[in-house]
């Protein structure tokens, strides 16, 4: 029975998406690793304690749990993690100590992982397969000014030479990974994402507005964290820029209270005479997601970049098309204008063309939205975790443990 150790240190699949710092990769981790346990593997997933009532140890199915690692207080934010690594990989090496238990391979997700990840590789002697879900150089390129902490590109670039694979989400993000951090190519494996196409289906969109209590007016929805790299300022200009924009509203889902930019935009709302047309809604339940995407004509993502946007994805499972920019891993979710639209430039104008003629053609928004569904289908996270199991059976060996000394290296928390 093949044994992984999962390493997220700040993005734990049990917080809710939308929130701070949680997204689309703590969705990714959390439902892998279900369906990963589903065929046997057993999978420990270790992440950073966010929340003084959770219990260490939770089961998110039968085989598969998350195990919470005390490093710093509660309430560090992400940017300050990275000076708490040394504690994570004491109090995760103590955890599987107490447990006798011994891994075949470990999986990490963003850098502050990866650089645990090699420690735990190179001490255990297993494979160590990484995935980066974002990358400074690309974040840096997309949105000039973008601040990130001056460790970690320099990190990016030793986990992307030491690491015995590396899992990246679309041929965007291979090519970037090369060129700009000297990764080999050869050890590097496209494996895109996937979504649960039975949760995010097409639900009568009368209903969805009726239980959700939207009224009739004709609905814009925008779904994911709350943070200047995904363009909501765009989005606001071009709402306000709307003909006869009166009847039209928009949806944000995602942020939390007293956020900073939760506050920004309410503001930036207010300057442009929005403010009454945007309804600031928070995070909600994945189990809730369907119904707020069926309530929707169309769904926005102006983000500067996203290495895949699994809100895109979950929106054309539910029948909607999507208007996005045409940048990293958008364009392999959404078929420009097939399934929606890919703009590509970042300003409202466009934007603003695309929304106009969605919004007047009910004909054409169906046949985009039933085309959406269509191709959301051959991407599920079945056929994603698939994949993983392959690669990680031919990286471990059927018969035993491949070290994965030949690429290990000493991470910087060591």
């Amino acid at each position: 029975m093949l044994r992984l150790a999962v390493i997220s240190v700040h993005g734990c699949p049990t917080m809710r998406a939308g929130e701070t710092d949680a997204g689309g990769m703590n969705i990714y981790v959390l439902e892998t690793a279900r369906r990963l346990a589903a065929w046997g593997v057993r999978v420990d997933v270790f992440s950073r304690r966010h929340d003084p009532a959770d219990p260490q140890v939770i089961d998110i199915a039968d085989g598969a749990r998350v195990v919470h690692i005390c490093a710093g207080p509660v309430e560090t934010g992400k940017e300050d993690v990275y000076d708490f690594l040394p504690d994570f990989w004491t109090g995760l090496e103590e955890f599987r100590r107490s447990e006798g238990a011994s891994y075949d391979l470990v999986s990490s997700h963003y850098w502050l992982s990866g650089l645990v990840g090699l420690e735990a590789a190179r001490r255990w002697g297993v494979p160590h397969v990484s995935s980066f879900h974002t990358l400074a150089e690309v974040k840096r390129r997309a949105r000039p000014g973008e601040r990130d902490m001056p460790e970690r590109a320099d990190a990016e670039r030793r986990i992307a030479a030491c690491a015995d694979r590396i899992v990246v989400w679309t041929e965007h993000e291979r090519q970037a990974l090369c060129r700009l951090y000297g990764a080999d190519p050869s050890q590097v494996v496209v494996i895109p994402p996937g979504v649960d196409t039975e949760r995010f289906r097409p639900l009568d969109m009368a209903e969805s507005r009726r239980r959700l209590g939207v009224n009739g007016d004709r609905v814009l929805l925008y779904v994911g964290r709350l943070e200047r790299l995904k363009g909501l300022d765009i989005l606001f200009r071009a709402l306000a820029s709307l003909e006869e924009a009166g009847d039209v509203r928009l949806l944000v889902v995602g942020g939390s209270d007293g956020a900073p930019e939760l506050s920004r935009l309410q503001r930036l709302a207010g300057t442009l005479h929005i403010r009454e047309r945007v309804d600031f809604l928070g995070s909600v339940d994945q189990a809730c997601l369907a119904a707020y995407y069926s309530c929707a004509d169309v769904c926005v993502l102006p983000s500067y970049y996203e290495s895949f946007g699994l809100a895109a994805l979950e929106a054309a499972a539910c029948g909607r098309p999507v208007v996005a920019s045409k940048v990293g891993g958008l364009p392999s979710v959404v078929r420009d204008g097939e399934t929606g639209y890919l703009v590509g430039w970042r300003c409202p104008g466009p934007f603003v063309d695309r929304l106009e003629l969605l919004l007047a053609n009910d004909r054409l928004r169906r046949d985009m939205g039933e085309a959406a569904r269509i191709h959301a289908q051959t991407l599920t996270w079945e056929t994603c975790a698939r994949r993983l199991l392959r690669l990680y059976e031919c990286m471990v060996g059927r018969n035993g443990k491949q070290a994965g000394g030949s690429r290990a290296c000493v991470a910087a928390s060591s």
